[in-house]
Formats: C-alpha cells, structure tokens, sequence
C-alpha cells in the first residue's frame, strides 16, 4: 500500500503500530548492556555490541533459547525475572524517550497502539517513566501475548485484532529486522527508524535490507513523510 515516493498518504491507514524499545524510548543501548552484563556473570562470552547486533527486536524468551541452543551455558530459569529487575534500576534512572517522539504523536489523529518484544511489565514501565504512557493505554501488546514473537507476524496480527483493524490499513514503525520482516510478513506497511542512540553508519540500510522502502533518522522527517 506504500507509495512509490518516498511519501506515506497518513490517510489510507486506519492504524499506526510503534515499535517501543528503539523507536518511543531511547533503550537498546541500556537494554542491551544490561542483558550483556548479566549474560557475562553467567558465563556467557558476548560483549554489548555483540548483544545489540544479535538480539534488537528479539524477546527474551527467544533470546534465552539461542543462547542454550549455541553454547554450552544452561540459563536459569528465572532468567527473564532477574533481567527485568536490572532493566527496571537502569531505566528509572536513565530512560528518556526518542527526541521528537512526543511531538509527533500529538499531531498524530490517526488511532496508535504499542507491539513490542518486551514484556507487557516492561513496556508498560518504560512508557511511563518517560511520559508517553497515555498515548498508548490501554492498547500494549507484547510478544508475551503469543505463540511466535518478532519476525513471526503473530504480534503484528494480535495488535492488528484486537484494534480492530484489517492488517492492510496498518503502518508499522519499527527499528529492528526482525520487526521489519514481522511487519511484511503480516501484511503491512512499514518504515524502519534508524534514529536510536544503538543506531550506528549503515544501520538504515541493513533496515532496508530487511524490507523496509523507507527509513528515516529524525522523528521530524516522519511528519515530512506523511502527506494528511
């Protein structure tokens, strides 16, 4: 349903999804510290961008599976628990949405909801402590509501459902491949943001590599894009 310009006609969607992590709050680089550090008390050898590269997108339910799967590391049980307990110290402390962000969702008329791989605990936190909690609630959606998380569409077609709304009518916004791929895999459009502090030279075309026909930096350049 995109254009072939690099325009998006706001007014052909009915929904617009947001990813969280990476594209409402500034967290991928805490995030993936966090996880790294714990990961490493564990005895797993990873470093922080070594954790950003592998797991941006994934839950970590999925995350705590490949892990056991290639290496010889069995992870506890209360894996996931113990983890959100530092991601909790560190965001209250440090989290502060993506610059622009706010700005743009209160221009924003079209109906918003939230599909990220974080659990509903946890996305529910981040939006708060940085403000942007009432743009969304109740309509969270976490991969924890699912059999498949991201890039399987199951997420995307849950948020899609329970809104209301036919998958076509929706624009994604996401920062990740595994979120791009889960958007097209369910049959919407999306543009990828490569705007987040983890976004490093050349993450807007690995983005693109994964599908995404538009990507964008700037929360600015996305009320450019979208033509009312």
């Amino acid at each position: 349903m995109c254009t072939k310009r690099n325009e998006l006609v706001l007014s052909i969607y009915d929904l617009i999804i947001f990813d969280c992590d990476g594209v409402l709050v500034d967290s991928e680089m805490l995030a993936s510290r966090a996880l790294a550090e714990y990961l490493r008390e564990l005895g797993v050898s990873i470093t922080e961008e070594e954790s950003r590269e592998r797991f941006t997108g994934m839950s970590i339910a999925s995350v705590k599976t490949l892990i056991e799967a290639n290496s010889n590391v069995s992870l506890p049980d209360d894996f996931e628990d113990a983890l959100w307990q530092r991601d909790q110290i560190v965001f209250a402390r440090d989290l502060k949405p993506l610059s622009g962000i706010t700005r743009l969702l209160k221009s924003l008329t079209t109906p918003t909801c939230v599909a990220s791989s974080g659990r509903p605990e946890k996305i529910h936190h981040s939006l708060e402590v940085t403000g942007l909690l009432k743009y969304f609630d109740p309509n969270l959606f976490s991969a924890r509501m699912v059999e498949k998380g991201k890039p399987a569409p199951d997420l995307f077609l849950l948020a899609a459902e329970k809104m209301k709304v036919a998958p076509e009518k929706c624009l994604v916004i996401e920062d990740s491949i595994f979120g791009i791929e889960g958007a097209l895999a369910a049959g919407m459009d999306v543009v990828g943001f490569a705007g987040g502090c983890h976004a490093g030279p050349g993450y807007g075309d690995k983005l693109k590599g994964a599908g995404a026909p538009i990507v964008y930096d700037d929360m600015a350049q996305l009320k450019e894009l979208i033509a009312p």
